[in-house]
């Protein structure tokens, strides 16, 4: 009995301890796919995966998406949420595919799906062309419905889309986390055997009192909680400072960057931006970190680009497929 309360105090520890030391509650962010329209041997569709706390979060679905996964070791045991910003194909190409795949490996969850209201009944007549029944249900909410309320609300974080400027229907994305809890100082939870009730009590703001009666107020065992993490996606989109709003001040913002400033007057007739205007948007937006996007086939390399941007918003950087980023 003795050995197993020791077991869970120490698991207790181990988790708070680790928590602290490796932010275990961040967002992740892979991107996998970072091209335009046409896929290209240095870019693929726009794909994108957000992580938070043990959930997934899928943004757009282009064509060759569940490859991407396969190549960079991408599960999807707990994709429950895919959001779709617009009907263009390099957008949801993927996506009839990908739903096949969940099926035939007997997928039985539910999947939800955030999207132009138009995609729903393209999906049912693909599948029953198909002649195939998903083992899954398949829960449809159109973005159209979602004007002024959160597309997911918890606890501990919102989800909410926003209008872009595209040639068509199109929705930004934005992900920002709610302030957390106080977090307890690891060194005054180390070998005293607090219980989980006791720990809650502490991290909601409550003196502590131990069993010799000895008082700890709450700002001498407390640290203030970890600053909220924030996640934005604008892609396709022209110019549109309106959207500053709806993404001020978050962590890592990534914007659509298809051309560059020589392209000026060809991004305006195609509703997309360039890197320079992607920079200006982060600028007016006071975000943190700018990540560029959805590259025109016409680049082989994105030095211009990134360059560009860089001299607007000096912290910009070119997206890279596969590769981790840790939002905080």
């Amino acid at each position: 009995m003795l050995r197993q309360e020791g077991l869970f105090l120490l698991s207790i520890f181990l988790y708070l301890y680790f928590l602290t030391i490796f932010n275990l509650s961040d967002l992740k962010l892979v991107i996998l796919g970072n091209g335009s329209a046409v896929p290209t041997r240095y870019a693929n569709p726009t794909s994108q995966m957000l992580y938070y706390r043990g959930r997934q979060f899928m943004i757009d679905c282009g064509e060759g998406t569940q490859m991407q996964m396969i190549k960079y070791g991408i599960k999807s045991r707990r994709l429950d949420d895919i959001f779709i910003s617009h009907l263009h194909g390099d957008h949801f190409f993927g996506l009839f595919g990908m739903l096949s795949t969940f099926h035939l490996f007997g997928r039985d969850k539910d999947l939800n799906l955030y999207s132009p209201q138009a995609l729903k009944p393209l999906i049912e007549s693909v599948f029953e062309t198909a002649a195939t029944r998903l083992n899954f249900k398949l829960n449809f909410f159109p973005l159209e419905d979602y004007k002024s309320t959160p597309l997911i609300e918890t606890k501990s974080f919102i989800i909410n889309c926003f209008d872009l400027d595209h040639s068509v229907p199109a929705w930004g994305f934005v992900f920002r986390e709610k302030k957390g809890d106080l977090r307890i100082d690891k060194e005054f939870v180390k070998n005293r055997g607090l219980t989980v009730d006791q720990i809650n009590s502490i991290k909601a703001g409550n003196d502590f009192i131990d069993e010799e009666g000895k008082a700890y107020k709450s700002k001498d065992i407390t640290l203030n909680p970890r600053p909220p993490a924030s996640y934005a996606f604008c892609s396709d989109t022209a110019y549109n400072e309106s959207i500053a709003e709806s993404i001020y001040k978050v962590n890592l913002l990534y914007h659509e960057a298809s051309f560059d400033e020589s392209m000026l007057e060809l991004a305006g007739s195609k509703k997309h931006s360039t890197a320079t205007q992607a920079a200006k948007i982060a600028k007016i937006a006071k975000v943190d970190k700018l990540l560029l996007g959805h590259f025109s086939a016409r680049f082989k390399n994105y030095d211009l680009l990134l360059n560009e941007a860089r001299q607007v918003f000096p912290n910009s950087h070119v997206s890279v497929e596969g590769d981790p980023y840790i939002i905080k």
